[in-house]
């Protein structure tokens, strides 16, 4: 849950320049260490697993909590709560239910990835818009998921993989902030829609094989929601992205081909540091 000696990290609209939204990021991810916040995530049965170790290597304390027996209590205790889509049963649709509506009453923030959002799966997709309802801090997802839940019916699907590129999607995206503080949009870059702000914060880096290995935007997710535990929610959205752009493209470095990328993205998750935030943060504010 957010503290109210965190909200020092909010910028003023004056404030808000590039060198300046990296120290933010610095701050946040310096609060990730220190409080290692609990983060309770309801998530898919393929991103589970490596949700985890992504949290538990930035540090983070990851649970995967999502059955609705356990659901309303474990919310109230969480810093964040993570709920993604991606794979739902019954039981597990409930708990989303269950701890969105924790969530709200407990004023904990909590983070929706919205996969797969359409109509070619419409028990999930209204699941998703009974979960808008109950006001997420952040929306985050690909361009097509963010897309279509903003009201355009005309994307193409592709299974839960996008069909579109983040930079087309941005614009008609802003509508969403009718329901949430902040809007995150994964893709070659990321942005970030910021009500808070009126602004929208672009995060360059990664690398093309990123995609290329399973739930790493589900993970994405469930870090914005360790960062939404301890820093207000655009630093926490911004935060996480840069974290993730900074790792991919520092592993992409050091190896090229999939496996070896993907334990070297894990590797530079774990190992980042203020100096590389510094060295390596690529955001500009478009507005």
């Amino acid at each position: 849950m957010n503290h109210p000696e965190l909200l020092s990290n909010s910028l003023s609209h004056e404030q808000l320049d590039t060198q300046v939204i990296l120290q933010h990021v610095v701050n946040a991810w310096k609060q990730l260490q220190t409080q290692q916040p609990l983060v309770q995530c309801i998530t898919n049965i393929v991103a589970a697993n490596y949700a985890a170790n992504i949290l538990l290597a930035a540090g983070a304390s990851p649970a995967m909590v999502d059955n609705p027996f356990e659901a309303e209590s474990f919310t109230t205790i969480s810093g964040a709560l993570s709920i993604n889509v991606g794979t739902p049963h019954t039981e597990q649709m409930q708990a989303m239910r269950i701890s969105a509506q924790t969530a709200q009453r407990t004023d904990t923030p909590w983070v929706l990835d919205p996969v797969g959002y359409g109509a070619v799966l419409p028990w999930r997709t209204e699941m998703v818009n009974e979960l808008l309802t109950y006001k997420p801090t952040v929306i985050r997802g690909n361009a097509s998921e963010i897309s279509t839940l903003a009201g355009d019916q005309n994307v193409e699907s592709k299974g839960v993989d996008s069909t579109l590129k983040s930079a087309d999607v941005y614009e008609h995206a802003k509508v969403l902030l009718e329901h949430c503080e902040c809007v995150a949009i994964s893709g070659e870059s990321d942005y970030i829609i910021s009500k808070e702000y009126n602004a929208v914060i672009q995060v360059n880096g990664g690398s093309h094989l990123q995609p290329k290995v399973t739930a790493t935007g589900c993970a994405l997710g469930a870090l914005t929601a360790a960062y939404c535990a301890v820093t207000t929610p655009t630093i926490a959205c911004i935060a996480a992205h840069v974290h993730f752009a900074i790792a991919g493209k520092l592993a992409f470095q050091k190896a090229q081909t999939v496996g070896s990328f993907n334990v070297a993205f894990l590797d530079h998750v774990h190992g980042l540091t203020d100096e590389t935030i510094e060295q390596y943060g690529d955001v500009q504010v478009l507005t």
